[in-house]
């Protein structure tokens, strides 16, 4: 009933081709991604993506119970978007010896907490045995916690530390004990937009030959983009392409995050950031061309609550976690709450329709929430 409801709609909105080769299980393509980006009925491009959402997961949502932690803020990249980073020396800049990052992880013990995320900076300053000890400690703490860390910006600074091969380095973050990573640092591989924003960055290439190490390493990662700033709707689609193209060869995404800017405390304040509509889009456009990538993320902290619990019905099929001590999208101004208890996830998820998965890292389910009366 909501096909045919969506087939009807789609023709007066000169979507009838896209939505039926979309709702058939064909491949979209670029001029398809275009034509999303541009087409005035929001609604409708958002219940084609929210049927095929359906089709895959059903009325679940997940979330997980993880911890966040920034080991660091300081960073040479200086990027334009970034609120978060300092120099050395700099009020404000900080760096976690191993042991201190532990300290945090055990704070929290006795929460039910199955992943600890943990990014920071290019710190200037740090050997490579540094990050090799902070997974170590890490895992001591909490021995049996999925570790998911490092953007592959941090994996390019290693492996330039270490002298080795990604291969290489991969293998030695595995035995100090990291399980996966997050997929950070992608932003928007359109080169224009690199040159003005963040030009010190590892290039888009060299961010898809890590992941495509990462994942022949036995890594699953997430991917990203960073959304609403200066890229054009032609640049959002070339990145979910590249993204979709390197997910044919390999296969290690597991899920899409798409981030978006938060330009206050940033060198671009005077850009209004993306609205909740360009959120909503994003993500089911996001759906729509992804069809090899499972999960779609409502990262609420940088959504917004509202948003994130409306993108359920967009394409996404995650929340999130209670994310215990995120600080990258709150310096850049996000006023959401910097945690949100496990039950209150579960409610958001209620409200919005859904029933409310608890999984792991990797999608292992690891309690069903029964719908509420």
């Amino acid at each position: 009933m909501i096909e045919e409801l969506v087939q009807r709609r789609a023709g007066p909105a000169g979507l009838a081709d896209v939505a039926a080769r979309a709702l058939a299980g064909e491949r979209l393509d670029a001029q398809d991604g275009a034509r999303l980006f541009a087409a005035e009925d929001l609604s409708l491009v958002a219940a084609l993506a929210g049927t095929l959402r359906r089709r895959r997961h059903g009325d679940r949502a997940f979330f997980n119970v993880n911890q966040h932690l920034n080991y660091t803020n300081i960073c040479r990249s200086r990027c334009r978007f970034c609120a978060f980073h300092r120099l050395e020396g700099q009020a404000g800049a900080y760096c976690l010896t191993p042991e201190q990052a532990a300290d945090e992880v055990r704070r929290r013990l006795a929460e039910p907490i199955t992943e600890v995320h943990m990014v920071g900076g290019v710190h200037p300053s740090l050997p490579y045995g540094y990050y090799l000890d902070l997974l170590r400690a890490v895992k001591a703490a909490r021995p049996g916690v999925h570790l998911k860390a490092f953007t592959m910006v941090e994996i390019d600074e290693m492996v330039r530390l270490a002298g080795k091969t990604p291969a290489e380095v991969y293998a030695e973050l595995k035995e100090a004990g990291l399980d996966s990573l997050p997929g950070g640092g992608a932003e928007i591989f359109a080169a224009r937009v690199r040159r003005e924003l963040f030009p010190r960055k590892i290039g888009a290439e060299r961010w898809l030959e890590l992941a495509r190490a990462a994942h022949a390493a036995g890594l699953r990662t997430n991917c990203t983009m960073l959304y609403g700033h200066i890229e054009t709707p032609a640049e959002r689609v070339d990145h979910l392409l590249r993204l979709r193209a390197l997910q044919d060869e390999t296969g290690g995404f597991q899920t899409f995050v798409p981030l978006a800017f938060h330009p206050e405390n940033t060198a671009l304040a005077h850009l209004k950031g993306p609205t909740a509509h360009d959120s909503l889009r994003i993500v089911a456009v996001a759906r729509l061309l992804l069809d090899n990538i499972p999960h779609i993320k409502a990262y609420w902290v940088m959504l917004g609550i509202p948003a994130a619990q409306a993108a359920l019905s967009c394409g996404a099929d995650d929340l999130d976690g209670t994310l215990v001590e995120e600080r990258i999208g709150h310096d850049a101004g996000a006023a959401t709450p910097r945690a949100l208890a496990r039950a209150e996830l579960v409610r958001l998820i209620a409200e919005a329709g859904f029933q409310a998965v608890e999984r792991d890292t990797l999608y292992n389910v690891v309690r069903v929430e029964e719908p509420r009366a």
